[in-house]
């Protein structure tokens, strides 16, 4: 799980960084005056935030659903396990049982 934080990490640094650095490439070639040109910043500020929003949004999700698959796929493992275990045990008393009923009569005759 440690793997998948520091990816998504990552990838929000690399998204925001590159946000920031084509919002400054713009307003550099942008021939506008200084009111317009923060009238477009504070709109890219609200887009950025707004996709950052939405990604995180998508992210959380996904990961909550992949827990769930994750526990219910478990749970089903240990339902299998508990149920092979109660098999074997059966198959083991079997056995058991058929030993101990081979070596009564030799012990008795041997008596």
């Amino acid at each position: 799980m440690a793997e998948h934080d520091n990816g998504f990490g990552t990838f929000f640094a690399g998204f925001l960084i590159g946000g920031i650095a084509g919002a400054v490439v713009s307003l550099l070639y942008a021939p506008q005056s200084g009111e317009q040109t923060r009238a477009v910043i504070k709109e890219k500020a609200i887009e950025l935030r707004d996709k950052t929003t939405e990604t995180l949004d998508d992210t959380y999700q996904k990961a909550e659903d992949a827990a769930t698959d994750a526990v219910e796929k478990a749970q089903e493992l240990i339902r299998l396990a508990e149920k092979k275990a109660g098999e074997y045990a059966d198959q083991g008393q079997v056995l058991i049982d058929e030993t101990v009923s081979k070596v009564k009569p030799k012990k008795a005759a041997q008596e």
